[in-house]
């Protein structure tokens, strides 16, 4: 059977009030258009999608899908959007599938079933019972049980209304069929549309045999034209990734509050508490603990948090790498081109960027260190920064191993620190500072006697 998918994607929906296009809109991250068009490429290398409004946009944000797009002038219907790309389908595309790029949530193995229901020039037609049907069209079915027609929402009557079978708009069946059946399509309905669900009445009229495949979870069906149902369908995805994840070994403390916006990999025995964002590509390597209000980012390049390594709470780490047995946070922030060796310690209020910090290394508090190479054994102390920008360049700063820094200084880049070196507390050092030695940058300390009777001394 060579089957070819449609993919409906060209309505405005005013009822978003964005400028996006709908179907660009995200569901974990990922516009829902890519959810819909990576399900159908799993059963099929021939996708068609309709686009209209802000068609250009919708192209170019899927530059790299191998899509045949089509566009719809005039918006007339799903009917009309389908009958703009059955000329252009090949001979040999024998069985053809509607999908909706609203429609984000519909399982691989459901459209699997969906196809093989259209065998034998069958209508195979995607139904749901769902408990508040309102807004979709209802399944109507004849004495026998069989599917006879389906009615949309607005123009069914009370009794259909009544209906909790809904027809989920996807369906299956031989392009041969559809090719004459959306050639006799009429707009005499409430909306002035060509509605593609009218062929039903129209298979059934003609004695084709209508098969109902009805998902095994409502959520399939799910579409979003507003707001609300925009975030209802993420919260179903994120539970549906939870629980995917919970299966293959991850302890999650609340999957309710588990938030996923790109991908995730992970070891054994890894522990994510609650509230934590992942974005972008994360891998979690085995035995990880990532505490409370966490958010973990790999945007431009992946974020690894390699065996055993724990990340405290209210801690961002962005496009970095973190070696074993780390311990990051409270409150840490490693921003993009941070490396960490092992059983680095990276404490409360301590931001690094575009630094490697070598083995056994501390910067436990309220320090910045950035475009820096910090090696073995080197102890940072709380307050220091390193000054790496001079308002047009940024400049580096080597501080080799076992060296210790002590509280409160400002370490001037370009700089040099050599090994098992000393800074002394509240220093400014301005030039480089050789092995072994210590390096002081204060001014001298006057003390002023009665300063105090001074400072209280009335106005004259």
């Amino acid at each position: 059977m060579s089957l070819a998918i449609i993919v409906l994607a060209a309505g405005q929906s005013n009822r978003m009030h964005s400028a996006t296009p709908k179907v660009l809109h995200t569901i974990g991250n990922k516009p829902m258009l890519a959810h819909v068009l990576d399900s159908a490429f799993a059963i099929s290398p021939h996708v068609y999608a309709v686009i209209g409004h802000q068609g250009d946009t919708i192209r170019s944000a899927f530059a790299d899908y191998a899509v045949h797009w089509v566009q719809q002038t005039e918006q007339l219907g799903t009917g009309h959007a389908v009958a703009q790309v059955l000329p252009l389908l090949p001979d040999h595309h024998k069985t053809l599938m509607v999908l909706y790029g609203d429609v984000p949530l519909v399982r691989t193995e459901t459209l699997h079933c969906l196809a093989a229901g259209a065998k034998n020039d069958q209508l195979a037609v995607l139904t749901a019972i769902v408990e508040c049907p309102d807004g979709y069209g209802r399944i109507m079915r004849n004495k026998d049980g069989a599917i006879c027609g389906i009615v949309e929402h607005a123009d069914a009557t009370p009794a259909q209304l009544a209906e909790k079978e809904i027809n989920t708009g996807l369906l299956a069946a031989s392009t041969a069929s559809l090719r004459k059946w959306t050639q006799a399509l009429t707009n005499h309905n409430q909306q002035k549309e060509y509605y593609l669900t009218d062929i039903i009445a129209q298979a059934h009229a003609q004695n084709t045999a209508i098969v109902g495949i009805q998902t095994q979870d409502a959520y399939e069906a799910m579409g979003v034209n507003h707001r609300g149902q925009l975030v209802a369908i993420e919260r179903q995805w994120q539970h549906n990734m939870a629980h995917q994840f919970m299966e293959r070994g991850l302890k999650l403390a609340d999957a309710h509050r588990f938030d996923l916006r790109g991908n995730l990999t992970f070891g054994r025995d890894v522990f994510i508490d609650i509230n934590v964002v992942i974005k972008g590509d994360v891998h979690l390597g085995d035995g990880v603990y990532i505490a409370p209000n966490c958010l973990l980012i790999g945007d431009t390049c992946p974020t690894q948090i390699a065996d055993k390594s724990t990340i405290h709470a209210n801690s961002i780490i962005e496009d970095s790498v973190v070696g074993e047995e780390c311990t990051i946070g409270p409150f840490a922030r490693l921003r993009p081109g941070t490396e960490l060796a092992r059983e680095v310690r990276i404490g409360n209020f301590v931001e690094t960027k575009k630094s490697s910090i070598q083995t056994g290394s501390k910067i436990n508090h309220l320090s910045y260190v950035g475009d820096a190479q910090v090696g073995q054994g080197v102890n940072i102390g709380a307050g220091t920064i390193t000054c790496n920008y001079d308002g047009i360049n940024k400049n580096p700063t080597i501080i080799e191993e076992k060296v210790f820094v002590g509280s409160n200084c400002s370490l001037v880049a370009p700089l040099k620190i050599g090994k098992h070196s000393t800074i002394g507390a509240g220093c400014t050092i301005t030039k480089d500072v050789p092995a072994d030695a210590l390096g002081l940058g204060r001014a001298a300390q006057h003390n002023i006697a009665g300063w105090h009777k001074k400072k209280n001394r009335p106005p004259k």
